[in-house]
């Protein structure tokens, strides 16, 4: 049930966000379709293992983000389909391994979302199919 309750909310949602959201956006100019998604999902910067259905299901939101990008520049060659790793945020999620966090990356809700769109002003078309941290810094798939 755990991991089917972390597709459905990480995987699954954002998936059926977009198929509605992006048909409807304009076929030409820049457009942004971001999620949130997280360091953790990156297969390639694993190097602690654990937190399978989260990561699993953070690595199957990665791959949709990628798909869908090739996908919808075959309709509007400006958009952009990215997703954003918040950095750990403050909330009952980050609660048990806060203390692991180095001083300084342990952001209030507020200053990430600022961060964030940061980061999505800076984005380009050439950008489309990645994953950003909330620093900018592209994340590994």
């Amino acid at each position: 049930v755990w991991m089917a309750r972390n597709f459905a909310i990480n995987a699954i949602g954002p998936a059926l966000v977009a198929k509605h959201f992006l048909p409807a956006m304009p076929k030409a100019g820049r457009i942004v379709f971001a999620v949130l998604s997280a360091r953790v999902g990156s297969i390639g910067d694993n190097k602690l293992g654990g937190w399978y259905g989260y990561r699993a299901s953070k690595a199957a939101l990665n791959q949709f983000v990628r798909t869908i990008a090739i996908e919808d520049k075959r309709r509007n060659s400006s958009g952009i389909v990215v997703g954003l790793h918040p950095g750990t945020v403050d909330t009952g999620l980050s609660q048990p391994f806060q203390g692991n966090v180095t001083p300084g990356t342990l952001f209030k809700p507020d200053r990430a979302a600022v961060q964030l769109l940061d980061v999505i002003d800076g984005l380009r078309a050439p950008d489309s199919g990645k994953m950003f941290a909330w620093d900018g810094v592209e994340i590994t798939p």
